[in-house]
């Protein structure tokens, strides 16, 4: 057999005879038609043809079942197949960065075993990102089958990532910038102990969790007037590389419900450049003075009409707010304004004085430093680092003192009807309502919900 697949097909002959005595009619039969009898004598003709196809439709066909079955077997050369060689693998491997690891945990973890690369990542100055490991962040590696390391990458943040990689037997370094993509992220928190608790426990930045308070600060007193089982919802955009978060970014909505009243607010930037938090309906929620001169920090002791003094022991007047905070945090402008004064001032200690408006003006003390080329008649705006929190003058410990006066009389802030900036013009209302709307919706839709992530 030449393994060629041969179908034969046998069809029956079908023999047609015709009486002698047409035949010679019709061989006798002159060849002059009409076209008429020619249209009707080929309609006639047809009819012995169409029966041969409807016969040979239905008539019964062979029965495949009934044709001979032959199972051919040929054996196939197959090309060799070889086990992998170990030394030409390569692996990849991922390890998120634990509080306290140290290049050579984290090393041991990925399996990487040649000692020369980690003794280059552990005594080469130039790798700062190396010796500043930050939890959560993830080190990717790849590696031989025996363990030594070929290449190494590891993206802290920000705008580029640390790649080191072995070149004909040598480790060289380099940051390569990361194509940052951003993400709109909603996260939503219920206070049960305090604010800090509540957005460490939705996993919101901090830098996020401090716009929240800037925010609102001009309605809500996030220092005295939070209760358990408030509520809040943020939605903000946050930059990712590489598939992993590079840093949080602007705060795109929020709604914070306080002892049952709702407050929200979302950013709008018009065409003309004028950008700012407002109401849903448009009102500017930037006032003239901040609430507070810190950002997100607790409060030792609010304003209050007697006060007794931790040095002193005794019972005193005490016009001000004390913020407790770790020496060092920034204290900030509350308005814009002129330094009146920054020096030493008895009690004080190292205090900032600023004249805002004219009949307003505000204090500053217990600073551990100013802020660098700080004088008196110098210009500042809201929200410009003016000193740094401290424990000079009479302090047990590091706390700003802040006082807020009006007229040259101590008045506590929290009890100050402020003046707000302009809300949206009636020209850009139209523009604000588009943008605000999906913003707004995402707030309606994670309402009621405690919802910890959604990307």
């Amino acid at each position: 057999m030449d393994g060629n697949f041969y179908v034969k097909l046998h069809v029956p002959k079908s023999e047609v005879s015709m009486p002698g005595d047409k035949i010679s009619i019709l061989a006798h039969k002159p060849l002059t038609l009409t076209k008429k009898r020619l249209r009707w004598l080929i309609l006639l003709s047809s009819f012995p043809l169409f029966g041969m196809v409807a016969a040979f439709g239905i008539a019964p066909d062979t029965s495949l079942e009934d044709l001979p079955v032959e199972e051919v077997i040929r054996g196939l050369e197959l090309p060799e197949i070889l086990p992998p060689s170990g030394e030409n693998m390569t692996f990849w491997r991922q390890e998120r960065i634990q509080a306290g690891d140290t290049i050579a945990t984290l090393l041991s973890r990925l399996e990487v075993n040649n000692q020369d690369a980690a003794s280059f990542l552990r005594d080469s100055r130039s790798i700062k990102a190396t010796h500043q490991l930050v939890a959560g962040k993830i080190v990717h590696v790849q590696t031989t089958a025996a363990g030594e390391l070929l290449l190494l990458r590891y993206f802290p943040g920000g705008s580029e990532q640390l790649v080191m990689e072995k070149i004909d037997g040598v480790f060289k370094v380099s940051e390569q910038p990361v194509k940052l993509e951003t993400h709109i992220q909603m996260k939503s928190g219920v206070i049960n102990s305090s604010l800090f608790a509540a957005v460490d426990g939705a996993g919101v930045p901090d830098s996020v969790a401090t716009q929240i308070v800037d925010i609102l600060a001009s309605d809500i007193d996030f220092h005295r007037d939070l209760r358990k089982g408030d509520r809040f919802t943020v939605v903000y955009d946050s930059l990712y590389g590489n598939g992993e978060p590079a840093r949080p970014g602007r705060v795109l909505s929020v709604e914070f419900i306080n002892q049952g009243t709702p407050h929200r607010a979302v950013y709008f930037q018009a065409d003309n450049g004028e950008s700012g938090y407002y109401t849903p309906d448009g009102k500017n929620l930037r006032k003239a003075f901040l609430r507070s001169p810190l950002e997100f920090s607790r409060i030792s002791s609010g304003f209050s009409s007697a006060r007794f003094h931790p040095i002193l022991k005794t019972w005193r007047a005490h016009s001000g707010i004390d913020y407790a905070a770790p020496t060092g945090t920034r204290v900030k402008a509350a308005a814009d304004g002129t330094v009146l004064f920054a020096g030493w001032q008895g009690g004080y200690g190292n205090v900032v004085i600023l004249q805002h408006h004219g009949q307003y003006s505000t204090v500053y003390g217990h600073l551990s430093t100013f802020a660098k080329g700080l004088r008196s008649g110098q210009s500042v705006s809201q929200g410009d680092v003016i000193g740094h929190v401290g424990a000079t003058g009479m302090a047990t410990g590091p706390h700003l003192h802040y006082e807020f006066r009006f007229n040259g009389v101590q008045r506590d802030p929290t009890r100050m009807a402020m003046p707000t900036a302009n809300p949206v013009s009636a020209k850009h209302l139209p523009a604000f309502y588009e943008y605000t709307k999906p913003l707004m919706a995402r707030l309606d839709m994670l309402r009621g919900t405690s919802l910890a992530f959604l990307d």
